[in-house]
């Protein structure tokens, strides 16, 4: 048995370096495994099956479909002219509006590839053609597009919680600070870099405009409000949250005159193509996740990490290090489902609440989007601009530096995380 597990992992790393997709990697190799241990056909693709029939991932489509309609109805434009207006007289002003314009966004994409596939256009030429390096421009952009998959809605918290059976409220609520901390983390790298270019100059504050642009911004303003008032008051649940969202999105769509019968098309076959991409690996580390059970692979890594050392905290950065490394190479769906049956009974042994585990769980896979070889948001990055992958992760390196900051320090003190969902009764 050990002998075959062995070689699932090797076809499917094989698979991977060929750039096959995903959930097509895992899936092929796992069902093979499964018939040669003599389970049937069918029983393989019910297990596969089964690894979709879960109600909280029923708010995963609607919330990448919220996300879609965000950058198709100009609530990213909106966003981006009220952060403009409001900042514009710092020197720098440029690169906070890209941070705190992800930051707005983030309240309604939950997914990093949205922002940067939306704002990118729009920041990083402006910000070149004010005098930005193409390498830092693109750089702050896709870094702080990694706020929005950390920041509810978060499509990977909905994920985890699903695979860790535990509130998806709560760990919404536990992502606010530090996503929070990331942005200023990216500010305080920004002020430092920015401090030796004075030529980078501000305009002055403009009432009228800014006026304006709040007016235009007052309704995604709004969506957090509607989104986490609701889960975190008990009123709805995040899957309801999600249709809720859905609907609103639609009624600012129409209010901007933006949305046409074009552009709901266009946008729920985005959706059902983003979708059908994470079933397909959903569904697929559902029968690994079997594979990995019935050949202990949960006991001996329990056993290999424990007898490193019993310090909960020894046992997080070593997670740290596992998953830094996993997210440079796999989706970071797949590394949740996968991982989070095998490492979380340890994590609850030694006393790490689940909840804390979830959100330095997801910003380390978050990293990973940054980092070669797979760094999703490198390629979008690389595509919207038209400047090779080398050079948009040059521009990408120094702002790791902040990002790792913020993670060393969540993982070092649990009630950063922690604070916000004891407040709220979770």
């Amino acid at each position: 048995m050990i002998l075959e597990l062995w070689m699932v992992g090797l076809v499917i790393a094989v698979l991977l370096l060929l750039r096959v997709p995903v959930g097509l990697a895992f899936i092929g190799p796992s069902l093979w495994w499964a018939l040669a241990d003599g389970s049937s056909s069918g029983f393989a693709l019910k297990t596969t099956f089964d690894g979709l029939n879960s109600f909280p991932l029923l708010a995963v489509p609607l919330f990448i479909l919220v996300g879609v309609l965000a950058n198709r109805v100009g609530v990213a434009d909106r966003l981006y002219e009220f952060c403009l207006a409001l900042l514009g007289r710092v020197r720098g002003n440029l690169a906070y509006v890209n941070v705190g314009s992800a930051v707005g966004f983030s309240w309604m994409s939950g997914s990093a590839l949205a922002d940067v596939a939306g704002l990118g256009k729009m920041q990083i030429p402006q910000m070149v053609k004010a005098g930005y390096p193409y390498g830092f421009a693109s750089g702050l952009t896709a870094s702080s597009s990694l706020i929005s998959p950390v920041m509810p809605p978060s499509i990977p918290a909905v994920i985890y919680a699903a695979t860790a059976t535990i509130s998806t409220g709560a760990l919404f609520a536990a992502s606010v600070v530090p996503a929070f901390l990331m942005a200023f983390g990216l500010c305080v790298y920004v002020f430092i870099w920015t401090a030796r270019r004075p030529d980078l100059t501000s305009v002055p504050f403009d009432r009228q405009r800014f006026a304006k642009a709040a007016v235009g911004a007052a309704g995604p303003i709004l969506t957090p409000v509607i989104l986490l008032g609701g889960i975190l008051s008990g009123t709805f649940t995040p899957t309801e949250a999600a249709s809720v969202a859905v609907l609103y999105m639609l009624a600012l769509g129409v209010f901007y005159r933006k949305l046409t019968a074009r552009v709901l098309l266009q946008s729920m076959r985005e959706t059902a193509a983003i979708t059908g991409g994470i079933a397909l690996i959903l569904g697929a580390a559902a029968l690994l996740g079997l594979i990995l059970t019935r050949a202990h692979v949960s006991r001996d890594v329990a056993t290999f990490l424990t007898a490193v050392s019993d310090n909960p905290l020894v046992f997080m950065l070593l997670v740290n290090v596992i998953l830094l490394i996993l997210g440079a190479l796999i989706d970071a769906t797949a590394v949740i489902l996968v991982t989070v049956p095998v490492l979380l009974p340890i994590a609850l042994e030694l006393g790490i609440d689940p909840i804390y585990f979830g959100v330095v769980m997801i910003i380390n896979l978050m990293i990973g989007l940054l980092t070669p070889p797979v760094g999703s948001v490198l390629y979008i990055t690389s595509s919207v601009t038209g400047r090779p992958v080398d050079v948009v992760f040059r521009g990408v390196a120094p702002f790791l530096v902040p990002l790792l900051a913020v993670l060393i320090l969540i993982t070092a003190f649990p009630q950063i995380s922690l604070a916000l969902p004891k407040l709220l009764g979770f």
